[in-house]
């Protein structure tokens, strides 16, 4: 007697489900092509990839966060406070004791800032690891302090005109924004390769397979060796640095730094990663589909901004696309019913 046994591969509704964001941002590119004539060129296509960067950047340290079973409310307000750091070591540092002002140079203010971001991140980590802080609570009270540090350094002015003096030798902070490589903006290839360095660690490394482990069931991962709270802390910490990197890349954009840089982007990077087919409640998601959400986000709200909707309207449809996603993670992760 046979038994006939259904073939595994994928069908339409599941190729449709876990698709579905490159779907909508051909879609998007689609429709926007035919109702602008200025959207559909290379030219366009890299000023908004420029601008997706910055999205792309916190989302690939969100998604790091989610995979554990976490969310990292306080990515927006290191992105403000790291560009603030930065714009106050490119405008100098007074020494008073001794009388001079030291003007580090660009590597130097990178660094610096993206230890602030790993110290930050560092905090989160060790709240919600060691002392159980919920990490809505933890992360919460951290976007509150970093943007209150960051309102008090500056006092809520702006630091203008970072593209520094040659005569000072702290020039050349300006790369990050305007520079191209081959034509392709620095920041998305900064974006590029960290999304790159991303996916070998989640698909190649022990870290990544402890990641998906711990924030699939934390019990048994903890019961199979898995060192969960350190995985929970590093994945903190990597976000945080992953913020700051943005925080870089926007000031160098803008040639300016503002305490208030970031406000929202928080709600941004958590979009791009649902839109990606990312579970809020861990363990699945991917390098690949982040990405895709985050270009799904960006070239929605450019292209928005170039048939001349309005910035009220253009809420409306990026909250419509977060809400769509979650239904469609709620049907793609839903259990079946065994037969």
């Amino acid at each position: 007697m046979s038994v006939a046994v259904k073939p595994k591969g994928l069908d339409m509704r599941t190729l449709l489900l876990e698709g579905r964001a490159f779907f909508a941002l051909i879609v998007i590119v689609a429709v926007f092509s035919v109702l602008s004539p200025h959207y559909f060129s290379l030219a366009n296509f890299l000023i908004m990839a420029s601008h997706v960067a910055i999205y792309g950047l916190l989302a690939i340290g969100m998604l790091l966060v989610v995979l554990n079973g976490g969310i990292d409310l306080s990515v927006g307000s290191i992105l403000g406070l790291s560009g603030c750091i930065a714009g106050f070591l490119m405008q100098g540092v007074t020494l008073q004791a001794f009388g001079v002002i030291l003007y580090p140079p660009v590597w130097v203010v990178v660094v610096l800032t993206c230890a602030l971001g790993a110290f930050t991140g560092l905090v989160n980590g060790v709240l919600i690891a060691w002392f159980k802080v919920p990490a809505f609570v933890a992360t919460l009270g951290v976007l509150y302090v970093a943007r209150g540090v960051a309102l008090l350094m500056t006092n809520g002015l702006t630091f203008n005109a970072l593209a520094g003096k040659p005569e000072l030798g702290n020039t050349g902070f300006d790369w990050l924004g305007f520079n191209r490589l081959a034509n392709v903006p620095i920041g998305v290839i900064v974006l590029a390769t960290l999304a790159i360095l991303t996916g070998l660690m989640l698909s190649r490394t022990a870290f990544g397979r402890w990641l998906y482990a711990s924030g699939g069931n934390p019990r048994a991962a903890e019961l199979s060796g898995v060192p969960v709270k350190r995985v929970q802390i590093t994945v903190y910490v990597l976000s945080g640095i992953c913020a700051s990197i943005a925080g870089l890349v926007l000031s160098s954009q803008l040639t300016s730094a503002g305490p208030t840089a970031g406000q929202s982007y928080e709600l941004t990077a958590i979009a791009a990663v649902v839109i990606g087919g990312a579970a809020l409640t861990g363990g699945r998601g991917t390098i690949r589909g982040t990405m895709l959400g985050a270009f799904v986000i960006g070239f929605l709200s450019d292209g928005l901004v170039i048939i001349g909707v309005s910035s009220y309207w253009q809420t409306v449809f990026t909250g419509a696309v977060i809400v769509l996603a979650v239904l469609l993670n709620s049907v793609q992760y839903k259990p079946r019913a065994k037969a």
